[in-house]
């Protein structure tokens, strides 16, 4: 199992050109942040977690900006979303831009991928309707990947359609970085193991990691994909140990994300010995 390392990435956090080389000399194989343009001032939808929004969401850096950042830095470290909102930005300029990430970084882009929660926030910026978000993802996802795959790409969906168009460069990867879904409910798994190239759940949503795990690989069975072929990165997003890491390879993980809990989202000090314990249990993984 490979481990890797999630940021809130705010100016509060460490600058991610000083994170990514501290990473990889521990051994981690990633540095994952994830992203929010805005956030409305004037806000219904409830915060996931519970309470108050977190300070942090207010301010948080762009995403592909850090991940370059941090590859100008580094060699092996692998870039990832954790998460992208895709739908909140326009098809062709995300595209463009993941393309150049993973060509100036060498291959190094991972693209995790998410459809929200904060209904107001999408809603300033994307046409799907919010409560068919999961389609419209499988749409975006499908129609970025015909973008990084094809010569003359096009499309042709309800949300989004296009006809054949010039698209160069292509990814370093062929066909593209792989594009693995942040999900937890039943309605996201189904999609995650129908069309994902992995799937990212959050431990604190998932009752039993290592049934959740199994029954994740048994549907992608049924479905008839390989369960081998497909990348689970469980995010941790409590309490961290040896135990924990281990009890997660155990289970199946190919990766296990760690970070600063919420509790500790505005304290730097934390990142050290989260790190230090990283590279202490890299070579058991």
């Amino acid at each position: 199992m490979h481990l890797g390392f999630s940021t809130m990435n705010t100016p509060k956090d460490p600058d991610p050109r000083e994170l990514a080389v501290k990473l990889e000399e521990a051994g981690f194989d990633s540095l994952w942040t994830g992203e929010h343009s805005h956030i409305p001032r004037c806000r219904t939808t409830p915060y996931p977690g519970g309470g108050e929004l977190p300070e942090p969401y207010l301010c948080m850096r762009d995403l592909y900006v850090s991940l370059m950042a941090a590859a100008g830095v580094t060699t092996k470290l692998k870039l990832g979303t954790g998460i992208a909102l895709m739908m909140e930005r326009e098809l062709f300029s995300q595209a463009k831009t993941m393309a150049t990430l993973d060509l100036l970084s060498e291959g190094r882009l991972m693209i995790g991928v998410g459809v929200g929660w904060n209904r107001e926030e999408f809603e300033n910026v994307s046409h799907i309707p919010f409560n068919k978000r999961y389609s419209g993802l499988e749409e975006t996802v499908a129609a970025t990947r015909a973008l990084f795959r094809d010569e003359a790409p096009e499309y042709h969906g309800k949300y989004i359609d296009f006809d054949p168009v010039w698209f160069e460069p292509k990814p370093q990867q062929a066909g593209g970085p792989p594009i693995l879904f942040g999900a937890m409910g039943p309605v996201g798994i189904e999609h995650a193991a129908r069309w994902a190239d992995g799937w990212m759940p959050v431990d604190v949503a998932m009752p039993d990691m290592t049934a959740d795990i199994a029954n994740f690989k048994k549907r992608v069975a049924e479905l008839g994909r390989d369960p081998e072929a497909i990348d689970i990165s469980v995010v941790a997003m409590g309490e961290v140990s040896r135990d924990l890491l281990l009890r997660y390879r155990d289970a199946g993980a190919t990766r296990t994300i760690i970070g600063v809990g919420m509790d500790n989202w505005d304290k730097p000090e934390m990142v050290e010995p989260l790190i230090e314990l990283g590279e202490k249990v890299v070579p058991e993984l």
